[in-house]
């Protein structure tokens, strides 16, 4: 009896978590899908799995990462290597050349488009475009990034760093730069390798001087730099209270079995007839 009561009380708890995080998985989902039709059956196929398994939460992680976990594996179940999807080896290749720059100003205005920074996020593989929503948008700290995704620390910030290059890359398109350095301290590589450490504060006294040396010094680096911070920046910026579809809310609060319009699920828009969720 008391397991049963256990159980029951779990669910309870998974259910108003669900209420509680439905903005910040869809505003995810959003985010690593290719439009919104996509977001909302990605969120909808979260809220019946996290309310199947329950069960077996066990609070090792918060709910808010079990739940994001979740959603993050099912948009992997789904995805497959498009041909628009940027080549990992590709903007490396273009990184590691020193003469390789960008336009700035482009990247930075491109950015600060919803419509144009969506376009150039799902043009990332799956798992870099995770790491970067969820970090630089969702406000994830590395480590909780790698738990949701389910690698090492390391490679989730590989993953941060990769994505933030491809990012740029996919918001510059056809303005890019080429400029001979010569004389600097650090190769452009070696330099662009730490940008996205120096962004988030790790790194150590002489690693960050030669950094800044090789920016004051470097004809090319720079406007990445610039570019990566005004990307990141945007991401943050975007969709801070974002709007549930009313289909949406309908269908999560049924399931949830709540009554009376939640805050966490109260939409402004009323478009949308509500339809029974799967399962």
């Amino acid at each position: 009896m008391a397991n049963v009561r256990a159980t029951e009380d779990r669910s309870g708890d998974v259910a108003r978590g669900v209420a509680a995080e439905l903005a910040d998985l869809y505003r995810y989902a959003r985010s690593i899908t290719a439009n919104d039709a996509d977001a909302e059956d990605l969120v909808g196929d979260t809220v019946v799995r996290a309310l199947e398994r329950a069960s077996q939460y066990r609070g090792e992680a918060s709910l808010r990462t079990w739940l994001h976990r979740i959603l993050y594996h099912l948009a992997v179940d789904r995805a497959r290597h498009h041909a628009h999807e940027l080549s990992e080896a590709d903007v490396e290749a273009r990184w590691r050349d020193d003469a390789y720059s960008v336009d700035a100003e482009v990247v930075v205005e491109r950015a600060e488009s919803a419509a144009e920074l969506r376009d150039a996020l799902v043009r990332l593989p799956s798992h870099y475009r995770s790491a970067v929503v969820l970090h630089d948008a969702e406000g994830f700290t590395a480590a909780e990034v790698a738990d949701v995704l389910g690698v090492s620390l390391p490679a989730a910030k590989q993953r941060i760093r990769r994505g933030r290059m491809m990012l740029v890359s996919a918001l510059s398109r056809q303005e890019e730069r080429r400029t001979a350095n010569a004389g600097i301290p650090l190769s452009c590589w070696e330099a662009r390798e730490q940008v996205s450490s120096y962004i988030d504060g790790e790194l150590e006294d002489p690693e960050r001087a030669a950094l800044e040396a090789h920016l004051v010094g470097c004809a090319t680096c720079p406007p990445l730099y610039q570019a990566l911070v005004g990307a990141t920046t945007s991401l943050g910026d975007h969709d801070p209270d974002t709007v549930i579809p009313a289909a949406l809310a309908d269908r999560v609060r049924r399931h949830l079995g709540l009554e009376a319009p939640d805050r966490a699920l109260d939409p402004v828009s009323e478009s949308g007839s509500p339809e029974e969720l799967p399962g």
